[in-house]
């Protein structure tokens, strides 16, 4: 089946359910992934996304749903008759061929001409950064350049969607914030759809036109990086996606555009919302620890303890444990650090705190 397709609908995924004996491993998904878009599959280990990608490539199969790519159904298509490639995390490089040789393997497997063959290499040794390595066997290269012939030996074949199992898990850190960099610009100068899966938050971020949150075998969120961040739209994506500070609470007074909440052991406080709640309504306050401040105790503040630091480079992470409450928060300080034990004042903005029905699965809302 083919059809005219804009550049929104490039990848279709309609009612996808997979499931492997008594387990449903992937539910109800429908997803549209752009042309040229780059696009993270996130979650934690076991929530479905390679899966999800292994069914985007050919490996598996779907129990129910449909995949179209370019406007073509590939629901049941062998991974050779998709226009797709995938890049395994172990890199999957063969040891007893060159550099060259690794990259041209898919050339010439489609017997692919001697002279085309040797251009595409040189193309793609030039793009990734690698020329003069084309002689090199793989032991004679560093974990970086391994991936970026890995990605050369996709790209080689001219897929129209790179698949990308996470690419990046065995580099070190420094090695790794380095490669997310190259791999974003290369995408950008490719210019096709890269879908990319990985379980690291800020890797997701960083790389991502927009990132689908998974979990359990479903899609909860898919949203540009700022909004999945500033704007989650369920307590588990709040809480999987950075740093989260959550109060407990009942709503005691609403209005069109702000409720009063009461929140447990601490006092009342007035948050923006633009949902009209129920009095009485068990609610939870999530609040980001940069949106915290440390002063001085006063009667404007709430009073804690300094329990522990964590150092970030130039932030650190102070827990702090409330007097009122008895419980811990985690605040996002730069500059000067408060010393262990010593007793601070807490002052947070509810401004820009979010608000979820005290449940996984309910919108936030905010201003």
């Amino acid at each position: 089946m083919t059809s005219v397709v804009s550049r929104s609908d490039f990848i279709q995924i309609s009612g996808l359910r997979k499931q492997f004996g008594k387990v449903v491993a992937l539910e109800r998904i429908d997803l549209d992934i752009r042309e040229g878009e780059f696009f993270s599959l996130l979650g934690p280990s076991g929530c479905g996304k390679t899966t999800l990608l292994r069914i985007l490539s050919g490996l598996e199969f779907p129990t129910t749903g449909t995949v179209l790519i370019d406007g073509s159904d590939v629901s049941s298509e062998p991974p050779y008759r998709r226009p797709t490639n995938l890049v395994f995390q172990s890199y999957a490089i063969f040891p007893h061929l060159s550099v060259a040789e690794n990259i041209a393997y898919g050339l010439r497997r489609l017997r692919i001409g001697t002279s085309e063959q040797a251009r595409r290499v040189d193309e793609m040794l030039a793009l990734i950064g690698l020329q003069g390595y084309g002689s090199r066997r793989p032991n004679q290269l560093s974990g970086g350049q391994l991936q970026r012939v890995a990605l050369a030996r996709a790209l080689v074949l001219k897929p129209k969607v790179l698949l990308l199992d996470e690419p990046l898990a065995a580099l070190d850190k420094k090695l790794r914030e380095r490669m997310q960099l190259e791999l974003r610009a290369l995408q950008r100068e490719v210019g096709i759809t890269f879908v990319f899966v990985t379980h690291d938050q800020e890797e997701a971020l960083t790389l991502s036109d927009r990132v689908a949150v998974m979990s359990q075998g479903r899609m909860v969120q898919c949203s540009p990086p700022l909004e999945l961040y500033q704007r989650p739209k369920t307590r588990f994506v709040a809480e999987f996606v950075g740093e989260m500070n959550f109060f407990s609470g009942k709503v005691v007074a609403s209005a069109p555009d702000a409720c009063r909440i009461e929140l447990n052991g601490l006092g009342l406080i007035t948050c923006p919302d633009r949902t009209r709640r129920a009095i009485s309504d068990q609610v939870v306050v999530a609040v980001r620890p940069e949106w915290i401040r440390l002063e001085a105790p006063s009667d404007d503040s709430w009073r804690g303890c300094v329990t522990d630091r964590q150092y970030f480079g130039e932030r650190c992470h102070v827990h702090v444990n409330l007097l009122k409450g008895g419980r811990s928060i985690t605040v996002s300080v730069g500059g000067a650090m408060p010393d262990l034990s010593k007793e601070v004042g807490v002052l947070i903005d509810f401004e820009k705190a979010l608000i979820f029905n005290d449940c996984n699965t309910v919108t936030a809302q905010t201003t």
